[in-house]
Order: structure tokens, then C-alpha cells, then sequence
């Protein structure tokens, strides 16, 4: 049964073949029985993985991208695209505008592409939701580059959680704390957010590295007697510390 519950798309044929592998010596009626007395279809087309099991195998190739909308301080609603990087949660933040249109979303699409460089190879698909600003001309730019566009349920954002749970960390510890003026100063509070998340931000799914890290780094000094010198960020709303050299 673990056979078959662990590879969702065997059928009771190839769960006595790996048996066989294994050295267990039975009959594929028998296989049948017990996968049908457990509840679980013993024919080769059951269910395939639910789409968080999807998700988590297929995390190394996968970019998500979502809307978040930024209100000023003077009532003027701006918006933003974030685009997340599955396996690595590097965060990628667009440029800012009050009107994102078809052919904006387009130009943020084709800049997030360039920036991606060499490490777009790695991506087999984009994930976003079903919102009119994306468009046909939006899915080819990924497409270009041969990658497959995922579309999530309508109303259903669960289905791109890891951009939903970034957007709230962006308003959380960051734009909840700051009164917006306009849009060069919400292009300023976003950019020193997405540097701060990616080069210093600890994230639980890495083992409290940032997304630019590959190691912890090994403290220099005695950690009894080492200065530890506060960063402020955006006056003091996010704080990065470091050891003194």
C-alpha cells in the first residue's frame, strides 16, 4: 500500500514489478486485492498528486507572479507586480505605476526575463492567477523562453500561497510602516525591501538562509566579545545587523 499511496500514478502491475524488485514474490491478483480492499484503485490511471504535492516536486522550476495594490498617503491607489522564485523564494519586485495595463505587465514580464539572465533556464513554469491584466502577449514572453503557464483556480488564491504570503510580508514589515507619497517613493521603499529580503532576510523553508545565500556566515570574533552594529533600513522600520570588523 506505501507503493502505491507514495507513486499515485502505479498500477497494480507495476506495484508487483517493484515487489519482484524487492525480492517479494507475489501474484498481481493478489496485488489487486489488496490495493482494492484498501480503498485504493488498483488500476495504472489513479489520481495524480494534489496540486501542493505538485507544487513541492516541481518547486525548482517554478515562478509565481501576483498584483499587489499601494495606497498614498494623498489617496492615489498605485500598483506593483511581484514575481517569486519557488525553490530559491528570491522575490522580484516591478516598477510602480497607477495604470498597469496589458502592454505594462508585458514590459515587466520582458525586464524580470533579462534580469533572470542564465538562471531562467531553470524554470519550467510560471504560476499566476487568472487576472485580465495579464494577457496572451504576457503568457509569450515565459512561453519564449519554454516555459509552461499555470493558471490558478478562479478565487482561489491558495493556489499561488507563496506570492499571497510574500505580498503580506511586503505590507507587514514594510509599507504598513510607511506613508507612501507618490511613486518614486514607493519604488524606493520596494527596492530596499527586495534587497533586504533577498541578501539578509533568514527564511525558514532555507534553514534561516536568505535567498542569495548558500552558507551561514562564520563569525570572525568571539561572539562575548564582538560588537554587533544595527543597519537601519528605511529609517529604522527594518533593521540588519552585523558584527563590528
Amino acid at each position: 500500500m506505501r507503493l502505491a499511496r507514495e507513486n499515485p500514478t502505479w498500477g497494480h502491475r507495476r506495484v508487483q514489478g517493484e515487489l519482484a524488485r524487492l525480492g517479494y514474490r507475489i501474484a498481481a491478483s493478489t496485488v489487486w486485492e489488496i490495493l482494492n480492499a484498501a480503498g485504493i484503485d488498483p488500476a495504472p490511471r489513479r489520481p495524480g498528486p494534489t496540486w501542493r504535492e505538485f507544487l513541492t516536486a516541481q518547486a525548482e522550476g517554478i515562478i509565481a507572479a501576483d498584483f499587489f495594490h499601494i495606497d498614498t498617503a494623498l489617496g492615489r491607489r498605485l500598483y506593483a507586480l511581484v514575481f517569486l522564485e519557488h525553490d530559491t523564494r528570491r522575490l522580484h519586485i516591478t516598477r510602480v505605476t497607477a495604470h498597469p495595463t496589458r502592454d505594462w505587465a508585458v514590459q515587466q514580464a520582458r525586464n524580470l526575463t533579462a534580469d533572470l539572465g542564465m538562471r531562467i533556464e531553470t524554470l519550467r513554469f510560471l504560476l499566476r492567477d487568472r487576472d485580465g491584466k495579464y494577457g496572451e502577449a504576457f503568457d509569450a514572453v515565459f512561453q519564449a523562453e519554454e516555459m509552461e503557464i499555470l493558471k490558478s483556480a478562479p478565487q482561489a488564491p491558495r493556489m499561488n500561497a507563496h506570492c499571497e504570503r510574500v505580498i503580506g510580508s511586503i505590507r507587514r514589515e514594510a509599507l504598513d510602516h510607511v506613508l507612501i507619497m507618490n511613486e518614486a517613493h514607493a519604488r524606493h521603499v520596494l527596492a530596499a525591501y527586495e534587497r533586504h529580503y533577498n541578501e539578509r532576510r533568514p527564511h525558514q523553508t532555507r534553514n534561516q538562509l536568505p535567498p542569495d545565500a548558500h552558507e551561514q556566515p562564520v563569525a570572525a570574533h568571539a561572539l562575548s566579545t564582538s560588537k554587533v552594529l544595527r543597519t537601519r533600513i528605511l529609517g529604522g522600520v527594518i533593521n540588519e545587523y552585523r558584527y563590528a570588523a
